[in-house]
């Protein structure tokens, strides 16, 4: 409880947020990476490694919680607040750097295609997959909405954006098994 704009209860609803990030994306990145390597689908890698993008973004978002905690001294009179705002911007240009990779290693496998391995147990944990990402992007989004964090807001939309790509991945790997 406390007023949820207090530095205090801000830094522990950032701590809260950043390490669920760290760990849940870890966990996926672990899974998708052992499926993509085992059916030899860049798509599911390239996933995978926007899974261990967004443990880094969580972890840049754990330190400008922590950073603008900082209390105010005599050089930042009005406090450390900018920092949350630094992170933000660090996490979008990870997402946007994550992106344009995604889109020339994707350009490049549709200029020379291999062979992908399907299975159900593929389809699943792709689904569990998606099924963890709609619950990071809503999490984030209550609490980012709760303390008024743009960073949090920033993550909770790359969560989703995560269930679209994911989604795409699984919905091509399908049509991939049937043509």
């Amino acid at each position: 409880s406390g007023d949820p704009k207090s530095a205090p209860v801000r830094e522990a609803f950032g701590k809260l947020a950043g390490w669920v990030g760290i760990v849940s994306n870890l966990a996926l990145f672990a899974v998708k990476l052992a499926t993509g390597l085992f059916t030899g689908s860049i798509s599911i890698m390239a996933d995978a490694i926007n899974n261990l993008s967004d443990s880094a973004s969580s972890i840049i978002t754990l330190a400008g919680f922590k950073l603008s905690a900082m209390p105010a001294d005599e050089e930042h009179p009005y406090g450390h607040a900018r920092y949350e705002y630094i992170s933000a911007m660090v996490v979008s240009c990870i997402i946007l750097g994550i992106g344009t990779q995604f889109l020339l290693s994707s350009v490049q496998r549709i200029i020379t295609p291999e062979p992908v391995l399907f299975s159900p147990v593929v389809a699943i944990l792709l689904a569990l997959s998606i099924g963890v990402k709609l619950w990071q992007s809503r999490f984030y989004k209550t609490i980012g909405k709760t303390i008024d964090s743009g960073a949090l807001m920033a993550t909770a939309t790359d969560s989703r954006n995560d269930v679209l790509s994911t989604t795409a991945v699984l919905v091509s790997a399908v049509a991939a098994h049937f043509t």
